[in-house]
């Protein structure tokens, strides 16, 4: 599966895509991630990519044509790279879903993230200063895409949560997928039950009785019930 990040900042993000699961997904093939400098679509020769908003208003508003350029390139790219890699043998896919992040997008979640993890490409159209130029959302995305109801200085936070989360959902990523069959979110209002490790008792602290038991059965029950009622902070479920 293939993310393509159109932002300003193509290097902003590095550290982090080279780390953890999302690192080790990138080396096996699982997934790859390609970030795309705006700057290098616009017209202009001093790689200006933003200008006044029409009718007055505060900030600047990233403009249409180098987003537009930008993700036709990216277009061409996903289509020579599927005629140069034709798909396995396999349940058919969907192809490609362009995103750009909005506040006024549709707010993102675990259902989201088992949709877009169906496609092969996803194009993430990233913002900044004030917003984006309307006609993206018209013309250039599928959807927009709003990660909650607060403001960011730009979209390549919500990038990265869209490429960790669906990325994850992905086989053989993970390594052990049972990981992602039983977690928070697999089920509508579900939580996953709380988790301990070593040592069983730390500062008086103590890891639940039933939990060290080897009772299956009674493990399997205790589970189920703090999934819907989890320990208040301070005090320990021992039975």
């Amino acid at each position: 599966m293939q993310f393509h990040i159109v932002t300003i900042f193509p290097r902003i993000l590095d550290s982090y895509l080279k780390e953890s699961i999302i690192g080790r997904a990138q080396k096996s093939g699982a997934i790859e991630v390609l970030a795309h400098n705006l700057r290098d679509y616009t017209t202009d020769k001093h790689e200006k990519v933003d200008d006044t908003p029409y009718g007055g208003g505060a900030g600047m508003v990233l403009q249409v044509q180098p987003i537009y350029a930008c993700v036709e390139k990216i277009k061409k790219l996903i289509a020579k790279n599927e005629k140069d890699n034709p798909p396995k043998a396999g349940p058919p896919r969907a192809e490609t879903r362009i995103i750009l992040f909005s506040a006024k997008g549709k707010k993102y979640t675990q259902r989201s993230a088992e949709r877009l993890s169906k496609y092969d490409n996803l194009i993430l159209i990233c913002g900044r200063y004030e917003g984006v130029d309307e006609r993206v959302a018209q013309h250039i995305a599928d959807e927009e895409i709003s990660i909650g109801d607060y403001v960011l200085t730009g979209g390549e936070l919500p990038a990265m949560i869209i490429i960790d989360s669906v990325m994850r959902l992905l086989p053989g990523v993970l390594g052990n997928e049972e990981s992602a069959k039983h977690e928070s979110h697999k089920n509508k209002n579900y939580k996953e039950h709380p988790q301990y490790s070593k040592p069983p008792i730390f500062n008086d602290w103590q890891v639940p009785e039933v939990l060290m038991s080897g009772n299956h059965g009674e493990i399997k029950k205790w589970r189920s019930f703090t999934s819907r009622t989890p320990p208040r902070r301070g005090h320990t479920n021992n039975k």
